[in-house]
């Protein structure tokens, strides 16, 4: 092999064809686990827009680093494992260029990547592009799999692996949790320019499609540009249109600003049923005039959740526990997906006969296991071969009498494991 003259730049903006297509560039680094460490880097947004929906990385990675204690004992021996953290700054460039820091620079044997196709699909790409194995999280699989150019029922990747679930499953979730309460059907939807609302919108692929055969009429006033201030022209359209559902795929701050000028627009629909925006406590309360309360969307992870931590032996409810007893603050639904990253990555690195790029893929691929957040199996998906589907189910941030909001689970029809606790309410406004 020969050394990377190009300038890593370069790299970053490869395309999703040039992923699938060119052949790997790969760099001649150490040996793999050189001096018997094997090394895991690890990219989220651990700042800027979309770190409250991080905010837990840092307990949960000291937490599996406590769990080890830097050794793992392998099919290829005992090594020594050492865990790498990138911040992208909820920057997507940025992700590129921590992938390509973890690659060149700490040559690590493993990547693994969560929340949203920002931060995942860049550091995939670039994985694939050089032959580095990957595992990521946290994204619906179109916005992963489709955003990078993936093909239906081939495997469309070789290096890289996803677990989540899909726009299909949200929407089953959506229906079930709109049913409800008693509306007229009209959707209006908030879909931004970025890989999730792009696959969101998808005529074929996407939500517009399912809602017309479910019934429902769909306002689509077109992608708008994330951090947006504001929002008038598509709340016009939707007091035009009697909307009385408002669903999308936004950042905080956009859901924010959305909420307070519908208000002040005397715009109050009966649904406001939102993926990503609202993930976590913080970010719903954070919302003015107490405007997050009865805000509905994904369960994606929880104390509901039936499930056991393959690593630590831990249920969802003691995952949650340990969270809140060591930070002081509510659980988070990423906590489930950052564990159990890590969950799959320690299975397959102790089962790695030999630490290169191809072992360490064929253990991913190998991969049968229950994590707190399900099963992980690949294969058995057949439209997406790379991507093993999880559970979801559907909730709502409802007063807790004290001021804030609690996440309850209102809807389990699609994952009748997970168990709710709640029923749903109107949206308070």
């Amino acid at each position: 092999m020969t050394k990377l003259t190009m300038n890593r730049r370069h790299l970053i903006k490869s395309t999703a064809a040039a992923t699938l297509f060119a052949p790997s560039i790969v760099s001649a680094r150490r040996a793999h686990a050189a001096g018997g460490t094997l090394r895991v880097g690890y990219v989220s947004p651990r700042s800027g827009a979309l770190s409250q929906i991080s905010e837990s990385d840092g307990f949960v990675i000291d937490a599996v680093r406590d769990t080890l204690g830097g050794k793992l004992e392998t099919a290829a021996g005992a090594l020594d494992i050492e865990i790498i953290e990138k911040d992208t700054q909820s920057d997507p460039n940025r992700a590129g260029d921590m992938a390509s820091d973890l690659i060149y620079q700490d040559e690590v044997d493993l990547v693994l990547v969560g929340s949203t196709p920002d931060t995942t699909n860049p550091v995939a790409d670039l994985c694939e592009l050089n032959g580095v194995p990957c595992l990521s999280a946290a994204t619906p699989w179109q916005s992963w799999y489709f955003g990078r150019g993936g093909a239906p029922m081939e495997k469309s990747f070789t290096y890289t692996n996803h677990f989540f679930w899909g726009s299909e499953d949200l929407l089953a979730v959506y229906f079930g949790l709109w049913a409800g309460l008693e509306t007229n059907k009209v959707v209006g939807a908030l879909w931004p320019n970025d890989p999730d609302g792009i696959a969101f919108a998808d005529p074929n692929l996407g939500f517009p499609p399912a809602l017309s055969e479910a019934g429902y009429t769909l306002v689509d006033p077109g992608r708008y540009q994330n951090l947006k201030d504001d929002f008038s022209a598509e709340i016009n359209a939707f007091k035009s249109a009697g909307v009385e559902i408002v669903t999308g795929v936004m950042l905080p701050p956009d859901l924010a600003t959305f909420m307070t000028q519908a208000k002040q627009m005397g715009y109050t629909p009966k649904f406001v049923t939102v993926a990503k925006a609202a993930l976590t406590p913080k970010g719903v309360e954070s919302f003015p005039d107490g405007l997050g309360e009865n805000l509905s969307g994904e369960y994606y992870w929880g104390p509901q959740y039936p499930y056991v931590s393959s690593l630590t032996g831990q249920s969802t409810e003691m995952l949650c526990a340990a969270y809140m007893e060591g930070t002081g603050n509510q659980w988070l639904q990423g906590t489930g997906y950052v564990h159990a990253l890590f969950e799959v990555a320690v299975d397959l690195l102790k089962r790695t006969e030999d630490v290169t790029p191809e072992a360490v893929v064929a253990a991913m691929n190998a991969t049968d296991l229950n994590t707190c957040v399900g099963h992980i199996k690949w294969g058995d998906f057949a439209l997406a071969p790379n991507v093993a589907k999880t559970p979801v189910a559907g909730g709502q941030w409802q007063s807790d009498g004290e001021g804030g909001f609690k996440l309850v689970c209102t809807f389990n029809d699609v994952a009748p494991d997970i168990v709710t606790n709640g029923t749903l309410e109107p949206k308070v406004w």
